[in-house]
């Protein structure tokens, strides 16, 4: 059948992927002081705020919904926000000030010293989400960019930087959506431990 041999090469890399993920002794300790941070800030009464373009938005808004919903059990709500579900907000920003300020006038707005912002970008580059880095470390709060293997500038913005090893678009971001599943885990595993193993949340 057409496209047989594609989905299998797709699946193979990705798994190669994986395997490199989970070799990769600095991105996993990073990931869990990533998720360790966001404890500290969420205990303090802080919140974690995310943001993203395209199917980094997606994640951003995936991620977000884990938290204040839940993620493998029912629990108390945990603060978390997605800074592209606004629309009003988001296209007078862009109207205003044009179109690289939507994240970071959101993060001037709402974000608070001790806050936490995860900041995608899968070529590190993006110009909305590195200007939200630059206001958010300027406010005092915990930054993390997820990149891929270059980093790109946000590398150079942010306290914690989660480097996919892959050049590819689709591979970075299944990279990060693994990573990012496993620290909304381990966030809700620490501020609620549960012993339940009831299935995660669709």
């Amino acid at each position: 059948m057409a496209g047989v041999s594609d989905i299998r090469a797709t699946i193979a890399e990705t798994a190669r992927l994986l395997a490199d993920m989970a070799a990769d002794e600095k991105l996993c300790v990073t990931a869990a002081q990533v998720a360790a941070a966001a404890v500290a800030a969420l205990r303090a009464g802080r919140k974690v705020m995310i943001c993203g373009n395209g199917g980094s938005a997606a994640d951003a808004q995936h991620w977000a919904g884990e938290l204040v919903s839940r993620f493998n059990y029912d629990r108390p709500a945990l603060a978390a926000i997605a800074l592209t579900t606004d629309a009003s907000i988001i296209t007078a920003c862009g109207n205003d000030y044009g179109y690289d300020y939507v994240f970071a006038r959101q993060v001037e707005a709402l974000g608070v010293a001790g806050d936490v912002l995860f900041a995608l970008s899968t070529s590190g580059n993006s110009r909305n989400v590195v200007a939200a880095l630059e206001v958010a470390r300027n406010q005092g709060i915990t930054t993390v960019a997820f990149t891929g293997r270059s980093g790109g500038k946000a590398a150079a913005l942010c306290d914690f930087a989660i480097r996919i090893p892959h050049e590819s678009t689709p591979r970075i971001q299944e990279g990060h959506e693994v990573l990012g599943h496993s620290i909304c885990a381990l966030i809700e595993a620490a501020i609620f431990p549960n012993d339940s193993t009831s299935s995660a949340s669709a």
